[in-house]
Formats: structure tokens, C-alpha cells, sequence
């Protein structure tokens, strides 16, 4: 059960990334637009593709499937928390949608890899 969770889980956070991907890539959203940021952009699209890589593992109920949420959420979780650093740092601008969305992903991420270590090492 756990597993169907992560997996589908893993698939709303790619969809989160992307789309998130496309607002720095200077894609707006129903007038909600993010500063052009190629590197955030970037960055989001491969932290987008690795965890939606253990959502199919997990959905897939592939034999890998436990140790491929952790390693994706390990992934994109570093990702996150470069870009907050990034953020923390003055390197991007900062807007209060961008904060909101690192934390928020930040802390699911980070639960999501919690649960899929658990749950690994549980056997």
C-alpha cells in the first residue's frame, strides 16, 4: 500500500517540478509568473524526471522499486534545498510563491524519503 502511495505521490511532486520548470523557463500561469531562471528551470526539470523515475518503479511494482524512491527523493530533495540555499543566498530572486513552493516540496520530500527508507529497510 505504502508503495502505491510513493508512487503516486512521486507522480504529483514530476508534475509539481514541471510545472515549476515552465514558470522559470517564463511559462505564466493564470497571470502568475516567476522571474526567468535557466539554471531553476533545469534543475526542476531533472528533479521532475527523477522522482516521476521511482513513481514508476513504485506504481510498476518494479523489483527496484523501494530503493528508487529513495534515491529520487534523496535526488530531487538536494535539488530543493540548493535552490533554497540559492535563494537564501541573494543568487535568485525571491518571491514569495517560489519560497512557499521550496518549502512545501522541501518537507514533502523529505517525508516521501523518510517512508521509503522505512519502508526499505523493513523488507
Amino acid at each position: 500500500m505504502l508503495r502505491g502511495v510513493l508512487g503516486g505521490l512521486s507522480a504529483a511532486y514530476a508534475v509539481a517540478f514541471l510545472v515549476a520548470a515552465l514558470a522559470h523557463a517564463g511559462v505564466a500561469f493564470r497571470g502568475l509568473g516567476e522571474p526567468v531562471i535557466v539554471p531553476a528551470a533545469v534543475a526542476e526539470t531533472l528533479c521532475g524526471a527523477a522522482v516521476l523515475a521511482g513513481g514508476y518503479g513504485a506504481l510498476a511494482r518494479r523489483p527496484w522499486a523501494w530503493n528508487g524512491l529513495v534515491y529520487t527523493h534523496a535526488a530531487a530533495l538536494a535539488g530543493v534545498l540548493i535552490g533554497i540555499l540559492a535563494l537564501a543566498s541573494g543568487a535568485a530572486t525571491t518571491t514569495p510563491l517560489t519560497l512557499l513552493y521550496h518549502h512545501v516540496i522541501g518537507a514533502l520530500l523529505a517525508a516521501g524519503l523518510a517512508a521509503a527508507f522505512y519502508a526499505r529497510t523493513r523488507g
